[in-house]
Parts: C-alpha cells; structure tokens; sequence
C-alpha cells in the first residue's frame, strides 16, 4: 500500500452515463465499464489506494440506472479492496442517487484514506453553494496527515473545444478562493469528455476521459462529437508530485510486441 511504497495511486473514473435501457446509444454498457475498468486494474496488478467516479454515473433521465451502477460500485471495491466514492454530475439525480454507496447521508463528504483526504463536492447545478464552501473551508482549516485530494464533476478551469469553454465550474473563483494556502494536492473533475491537465493557482487539475464516449477535438467549432473510446485515468501522488495517465479501455491493434531484454544477473558463490 501507499505508506510501503511512498505512491498514493487512485484510478480516476468519470462521466459513466449508464441507461435504464442499459446501453447509450444503443452500443455503451456504462455499469458495464466500471466492471472492465476492474478487469483492466487486476489484470495490471494496479492496486489502488481509492477509485474515484467524478459524476454523470447515469444519463440524465435514467434514475433506475442507479441500482445497476450501485451493483458494480461494490464489486469493484470488493476486487480491488479499494473504497469507490462517487459524486454526482449535471445528469445526476440527487435524490435518487442516495441508494449509492456512501451517498445515504448526503453528496458532500470527507474521507480519510491512509493518511489522505479525500473531498467529494456536489457540483450537479454546475456551481457550489455556499453553504458547501462555508462547509469545506472549515474542513481545510484542519490539514490531513498527508494532504488532501478533492473530487467534484465540474472542473475550475475552462475546455479548450470552443464549444465546451463555458461548461467549467461557475464559481471556479470561490473554490480557488477557499483552497488557496490549504493542503490540496490535487483536483480531479470530469464533465468534458476529454482528458485535461492544468495547474490552477499551483494546484494541479486533473480533468478525467470519459467511461462512456470520448469527445473529440476535431469537430468543429460549433459541434461537438462522441466517439467510442471509453478511457480512465490512473492519477499517482507521491512526496515529489501529482501524475495522471489516461489509459484507453479499448484495446487497439499492435504495431508490435517484443520481448524485454534484461541485463543478466552475475552469479554469485559462497565458499
């Protein structure tokens, strides 16, 4: 775990749109996803600390899909022995989202996990209320042991697609505003579809690929485009610093395979 290895590893899941139909557009299983993402994770020998679903866990519309991503929220934390904390999106339904894990009490929380904390915001109406400011700015003021992570759906920086540049976090200002001088070492959003990496403030801002479709950068300035690579994010901390890696849930067809050359071991006798 993390305090052998000195790494904090989450995977970092997002934008799941799972259907009471259970297929989007007729083609993507989201519940389904979460279950191959923990296919991928035990096949690779990650192990990681928390995985972390940043919101849209259903297509708007499609509160009986809740039950289905609930179902495969907990069989993930059972295969990997890793908590799944999820929070919810713009096509999230707050009151039917209650039957997820951890979400009985409310939307907005704070975990402790070896060391870490772990914030989920509740960012649904695309703006934090004040209430919930007032609430994580007297949770900042106590730090964590080995600092804080803090996940909501929609990230406080703009996309870079003309057509997803104002979709950011409304008040992105009053959340800088209440981290600034915290112990935050990361935020990790989702909401565009698309992977993004920034630094906001000296905060690093990890935008998390989608489970259910990748949106593309080439379609235009007045379109946008869903495409069929479903992608999730492995995100690292260490004591020198945040990592993210998007990984593609399709696996696409080898250029080449070839063996690893080790150097040999020198034998070594005793007389």
């Amino acid at each position: 775990m993390s305090r052998d290895t000195g790494r904090f590893t989450v995977l970092h899941l997002s934008d799941v749109h799972a259907t009471e139909s259970g297929l989007l557009y007729g083609a993507v299983d989201g519940a389904g996803r979460i279950e191959r993402v923990g296919d991928y994770a035990l096949a690779a020998g990650i192990t990681p600390e928390v995985v972390l679903i940043t919101g849209d866990l259903i297509e708007r519309g499609n509160p009986g899909a809740y039950p289905a991503v609930a179902a495969a929220c907990r069989r993930l934390e059972e295969r990997l022995g890793a908590p799944v904390l999820t929070v919810l999106g713009n096509h999230d339904d707050p009151i039917a989202a209650r039957t997820l894990p951890h979400h009985t009490a409310g939307h907005v929380a704070a975990h402790t996990i070896d060391g870490v904390r772990v914030i989920r915001l509740d960012s649904h109406r695309g703006e934090l209320d004040p209430a919930q400011l007032e609430w994580l700015a007297a949770e900042l003021a106590r730090p964590a042991e080995r600092g804080t992570v803090i996940a909501l759906h929609h990230a406080p920086l703009a996309s870079p697609l003309p057509t997803l540049r104002r979709q950011g976090l409304a008040n992105a200002d009053a959340l800088l505003a209440v981290l600034r001088g915290s112990d935050v070492l990361a935020i990790l959003a989702g909401h565009y579809h698309h992977s993004l990496a920034a630094s906001v403030q000296g905060i690093p801002v990890f935008v998390g690929p989608s489970l259910a479709y990748h949106q593309v950068m080439d379609a235009g300035p007045d379109a946008v485009a869903g495409h069929d690579a479903p992608m999730f994010s492995l995100v690292q901390i260490t004591g020198d610093g945040v990592s993210a890696s998007a990984i593609a849930l399709h696996s696409p067809d080898p250029l080449f395979t070839q063996p690893i050359t080790r150097p040999a071991q020198k034998a070594t006798h005793v007389s």
